[in-house]
């Protein structure tokens, strides 16, 4: 098994960059597991920054949901997973109806995934960076999904970081090593 990473942090602080940075300087082949979902023009705009980003020779893959059935398509050394914060949104968005979202199936989807992944990883050789917003150091949100979001979010951070062999949180693109 190869070496999990994972790196948090809030919206904008460096997490992709830095991942990007690790993976270039490791010198190893890498395939970018991309979890966004082009619904609006804003989205497609972040995609295609990030796309323009990468380097032309990675793999890249691009799976909202359901990662652990795709791994054995990986066909490099150094895998980024970008990011679980997305890929948790596109399991809320399968049990949303009308700004509220079935709380049971949704936490059993994010359990399920989380639980697929790290079989997987544990399954292959290559080392993993898994990039995740920390989205519980605001307010609470207002609102039943977004409680419901956070809070799942939230222990699907905390069960990667307790498998993880690394775990960094990064501020203003400056990275602190927790674990």
């Amino acid at each position: 098994m190869g070496q999990i990473t994972l790196l948090l942090g809030g919206a904008r602080s460096g997490k992709s960059s830095y991942a990007q940075r690790l993976a270039e300087e490791s010198g190893k082949t890498v395939t970018y597991l991309a979890t966004a979902q082009a619904l609006d023009d804003e989205m497609s705009s972040r995609i295609q920054k990030h796309q323009s980003e990468r380097p032309a020779h990675w793999q890249t893959l691009e799976i909202p949901f359901d990662v652990a059935v795709h791994v054995g398509e990986i066909k490099s050394d150094l895998v980024i997973l970008d990011c679980m914060t997305l890929l948790t949104t596109n399991l809320l968005m399968k049990f949303e109806k009308d700004e509220l979202v079935d709380e049971a199936p949704f936490t059993e989807a994010v359990y399920k995934e989380v639980a697929d992944l790290l079989a997987a990883i544990r399954a292959g050789n290559p080392d993993w960076l898994i990039i995740s917003n920390e989205i519980g150091l605001g307010l609470v949100p207002p609102y039943q999904m977004g409680r419901v979001y956070r809070d799942l979010l939230g222990w699907a951070n905390q069960r990667l970081a307790r498998e993880a062999d690394k775990v960094i949180f990064l501020v203003a693109g400056i990275p602190m090593v927790v674990k």
